[in-house]
């Protein structure tokens, strides 16, 4: 195991005792394992974000009866101390904040080293690394999920291309992670890493958000919450219409380059701020990524245009200084900024996404057996029973329909 200080054990178990006050869905789930065992004696392999939700999530799969090997899924995003204390709790974890690419990715070996049956996957990069990396593990894995639309966009192009090997569940597709983490966690815990990061103020800011899926809306709805003026860039039209109707300023971004003090990427593409957009772009603006990889600001080309670099000008922010004295400022290398910048999303979001996540586990340890290889969506009573959950863990109650309602609902025989 690689983590950074067995030390930190101590303030690791505080910090995951703090979110596990937010998290009573997945506490009630964890629970259920205990007394159920539906994962007796599995191995899983995770790569995921190693915070303190992660650990609350880790605690329900053992509970569970599984044996974890956990590596981190980005290194800037790992706390460390908790790190220690999931070690303290007999986990394997292969995570250290800060490591460079070798490093990151000889974690994610050290996870497969474990011969696992099961994976958690959080950006496909385990997966990936199985697939073309480790073939001598290929044979012994049954089935996964993946936590995050950049996972699963590279998962359905493996599917096409028929080169998955085993069934993956779309954890993120499900409709309480759409709604609840993508917009509303996304949304609040994006501007959170950018105000730690530089101490701005949003109020009377021009914010182009690319990319207007359930992220980008999330971002997109807290900025102007804010009293931030915001552009919206796509490449949908769909989208772009949505967000028009929204009342946003929709723009391509060769226009929003300009005008806007700070850019936001949430697309999960690569190069949605390329070097032409940066020699448009005025002094002092500030760049920052919420997509998963950190590809969707072309760093390599702000490098390029570079006359100088004055790195940690503030934490987690790097100025670079262009021709002619512009500067623009980077946040978080061009990584997740809240997870780096900030704490991720707060407990309460990662309650309902975590939750989704072990029984979708614990689904497929039970029908992976009849599932071909491919990419399949968590069953609808799932994301049900989460919201149900969750709701009932807020105090709030629902109407039910009656026996005349759910008979209408399921006859085409009564007109008007």
């Amino acid at each position: 195991m690689h983590i950074e200080e067995e030390s930190l054990a101590e303030a690791g178990e505080r910090r995951i005792d703090w979110a596990l006050r937010s998290m009573p869905v997945l506490r009630a789930v964890g629970e259920r394992f205990g007394r159920a065992r539906p994962l007796d004696g599995l191995r899983i392999a995770a790569c995921l974000h190693v915070t303190a939700e992660t650990a609350v999530l880790v605690g329900a799969l053992k509970a569970g009866g599984a044996e974890i090997s956990l590596a981190a899924s980005n290194p800037l995003s790992t706390q460390d101390d908790v790190a220690a204390a999931l070690r303290a709790y007999g986990v394997s974890v292969h995570a250290r904040a800060g490591v460079d690419r070798e490093t990151y990715y000889r974690h994610i070996h050290r996870a497969l080293d474990t011969g696992p049956e099961l994976v958690v996957d959080d950006g496909c990069d385990l997966v990936n690394t199985l697939h073309t990396e480790r073939l001598d593990m290929l044979d012994g894995v049954t089935g996964g999920c993946e936590e995050t639309t950049t996972g699963i966009i590279r998962l359905r192009q493996m599917a096409a291309e028929q080169a998955l090997r085993f069934p993956m569940v779309a954890v993120n597709d499900t409709r309480t992670k759409r709604m609840f983490d993508n917009r509303y966690g996304t949304g609040q815990s994006t501007l959170d890493g950018i105000v730690r990061a530089t101490n701005m103020l949003l109020a009377g800011r021009t914010v182009v958000v690319a990319g207007f899926g359930y992220c980008g809306r999330g971002v997109a709805e807290r900025a102007r919450g804010q009293g931030a003026r915001v552009i919206v860039t796509e490449i949908d039209p769909v989208k772009a219409l949505d967000a028009s109707l929204h009342g946003y300023d929709v723009r391509p971004m060769s226009e929003a380059a300009r005008v806007g003090d700070l850019f936001v990427t949430v697309t999960g593409n690569r190069d949605v701020v390329r070097g032409e957009h940066l020699a448009e772009m005025k002094d002092g603006a500030i760049l920052a990524n919420a997509g998963h990889f950190d590809v969707e600001i072309d760093v390599r080309a702000l490098e390029a245009l570079a006359e100088d670099v004055n790195l940690g000008v503030r934490p987690h922010t790097d100025e670079y200084v262009l021709p002619g004295g512009r500067r623009l400022l980077l946040l978080a290398e061009g990584r997740l900024v809240n997870l780096t910048a900030a704490e991720g999303h707060p407990a309460a979001v990662m309650d309902m996404s975590f939750s989704a996540q072990a029984l979708a586990v614990a689904w497929l340890a039970e029908e992976r057996s009849r599932l071909a290889p491919g990419v399949y969506d968590v069953p609808g009573e799932i994301d049900t029973e989460v919201a149900r959950l969750k709701l009932g863990a807020a105090g709030i109650g629902i109407d039910e329909l009656t026996a005349e309602q759910a008979d209408y609902l399921h006859s085409w025989r009564v007109g008007s």
